[in-house]
């Protein structure tokens, strides 16, 4: 892997912030997006626009034919069995929301219970909190080591006959966890319980396999893997999918309208109403198709190895405090430097022209049972340096003078 090449793929990566070169460590929240990425929305507002699915002429059929391309290649990306398994949203937010709205309306009960993880964001807490406060549901936590790993054995103690689903994050945007997520899909599917894994964290670190996996609902975001913002998709088992009401109404989600009844479309498209984010999707095929051609397995490996070595810095500065160690990690740290703000020091940061997240990450509840304010999270993608995180040190360095 030529670093340099990778890099110069990225023109956000060769300007200046405050003066000085930008570090952009803060990929867990977004990616960058490579040229190629760029030109391809470029070229459908250029060439191509137009609506889908609802035309004969010639850029509706192109416009179409780029689209359903972008679904097949999802598909494949993640190594689903069908096309019409993948439903376009507009991010994981979106896809728990749906499946919260359609799959738990329709099969969640008053006493039935809902297992989520002490390691969970907010889109994957919320939906379902208001799910069982509709239902008459209850709302299970399963607790975390303290170095950041699911407890195994308090999950299996949850898995009661009354629980219907998990819902849990692949790799926690916090701490960096990655879960067994197979093993949990085992355990869960041997009490008949549903799994939906949140994957936003996964798609750009890790190869993810949905069928070997086995979850029933797999949620992405593409802004999270190098593709524009505001697109991302469900995964989730065809009969399964099948089973299930529309979400919303509207456009393309029928068949058949008439004001007495109406016949719902067929997947994907059921859960699809109204004008498809078209532009967005051909770039997020088009982001997976440059993931591709690099190789997720060469992506990983180069991310562990920044990882490693952010870790030893960080390890070697007796005022750091890193928060999640687990064995098996993303290449992200959270930390926390003695007696600073975390807000005090990213702003500091800042000025020496490094980006790093600030606050509790949308993890509250995880940062409350830590007895912590928020934390600074410096994450890592694959176009990042050695030298970078030299950068962040010497920053920290600062940070520490000016405050103690």
């Amino acid at each position: 892997m030529n670093i340099e090449e990778i890099r110069a793929d990225f023109p956000i990566l060769s300007r200046s912030v405050h003066n000085k070169p930008l570090v952009y460590f803060d990929n867990a929240a977004t990616t960058q997006k490579p040229q190629v990425v760029i030109d391809a929305l470029v070229d459908y507002y250029t060439n191509l626009n137009s609506n889908v699915h609802r035309g004969v002429h010639y850029l509706s059929q192109q416009a179409t034919m780029a689209f359903e391309e972008a679904r097949v290649k999802i598909r494949d990306f993640i190594h689903a069995r069908y096309s019409h398994e993948i439903i376009f949203t507009r991010g994981c937010t979106e896809s728990i929301n749906l499946v919260a709205g359609s799959w738990g309306r329709a099969n969640i009960r008053e006493g039935d219970e809902i297992v989520i993880s002490a390691l969970e964001h907010h889109s994957n807490i919320v939906p379902w909190q208001m799910l069982c406060e509709e239902k008459g549901a209850k709302l299970k936590v399963c607790p975390i080591h303290e170095d950041g790993s699911l407890n195994m054995e308090a999950l299996a103690e949850l898995l009661t006959n009354r629980v219907r689903l998990i819902a849990i994050t692949h790799i926690s945007n916090t701490m960096g966890s990655i879960n067994p997520v197979k093993e949990i899909t085992r355990m869960a599917h041997e009490k008949g319980i549903m799994v939906l894994v949140d994957g936003a964290q996964a798609l750009s670190h890790m190869k993810v396999d949905v069928q070997d996996i086995g979850c029933d609902f797999y949620t992405f975001s593409g802004h999270k893997v190098y593709a524009p913002m505001g697109i991302g998709g469900l995964y989730g088992r065809e009969d399964v999918l099948n089973a299930m009401p529309p979400y919303q109404g509207g456009g393309e989600m029928i068949k058949s309208v008439t004001f007495e009844k109406t016949i719902y479309n067929e997947l994907p498209f059921k859960f699809e109403a109204g004008t498809p984010n078209v532009g967005d999707a051909i770039g997020f095929g088009v982001a997976l198709d440059y993931v591709s051609n690099i190789g997720i397995e060469q992506i990983a490996a180069r991310e562990h190895e920044l990882l490693t070595y952010a870790t030893e810095r960080f390890k070697s500065d007796p005022l750091i405090r890193i928060i999640g160690d687990a064995p098996d990690k993303a290449s992200l740290i959270s930390f926390v430097i003695d007696k600073i703000h975390p807000y005090d020091a990213g702003t500091i940061i800042d000025q020496f022209g490094i980006a790093v997240r600030t606050g509790t990450h949308c993890t509250q509840p995880l940062m409350d049972s830590l007895g912590i304010q928020g934390t600074i999270r410096a994450s890592f993608a694959f176009y990042n340096t050695r030298e970078e995180i030299d950068r962040l040190m010497e920053a920290i360095g600062k940070v520490e003078e000016l405050f103690l």
